[in-house]
């Protein structure tokens, strides 16, 4: 009659409400939907094959999140790592390089950062080649170094910037 409920590994099991702000870091088991604000990192302890973070609508967080699946309905400021899989819903707006190693992205979600693809053993396998590509003229000052450009990219806009 009471039996301890087993609670799966991809079940939501907590919650931060719609009118709760966390300020600081946030550290999880199993799955995690956040409704409020964290100002924070948030991040899965049961390493990369563990841990469901979902974000809806009106989820935000401002920090560094890090989960084996991450669904994205919410915004977050700061890099991403998804260990498996990330799913961004037609809302969902990331602001920060996203990290991940199955992509789904909805029409009207927006990333504004790198998107890196890691292989099976979670290292990136994206490299970013910055030197000068002797076939391509170019009248760029020698005396500056090439960096990194931003992307960004929203699923069925008008325009992509890159």
């Amino acid at each position: 009659m009471f039996s301890k409920k087993v609670v799966q590994p991809h079940e939501i099991a907590s919650l931060v409400g719609g009118t709760t702000t966390i300020i600081g870091n946030v550290e999880f088991s199993g799955g995690l939907r956040i409704d409020g604000v964290v100002k924070g990192s948030v991040r899965c302890v049961d390493g990369e094959k563990g841990g469901m973070l979902v974000i809806s609508e009106n989820g935000r967080i401002e920090g560094e999140v890090r989960a084996g699946h991450l669904v994205v309905a919410g915004s977050i400021v700061g890099p991403v790592c998804a260990a498996q899989l990330i799913e961004l819903q037609p809302k969902a707006r990331i602001v920060g390089d996203v990290r991940y190693r199955a992509l789904e992205m909805h029409h009207g979600a927006i990333v504004e950062g790198m998107m890196i693809h890691l292989s099976a053993d979670g290292k990136s396998e994206t490299k970013l080649d910055t030197r000068v590509d002797p076939r391509v003229e170019s009248k760029a000052d020698p005396r500056i170094e090439p960096k990194a450009a931003n992307l960004k990219l929203a699923v069925g806009a008008e325009t992509i910037q890159g």
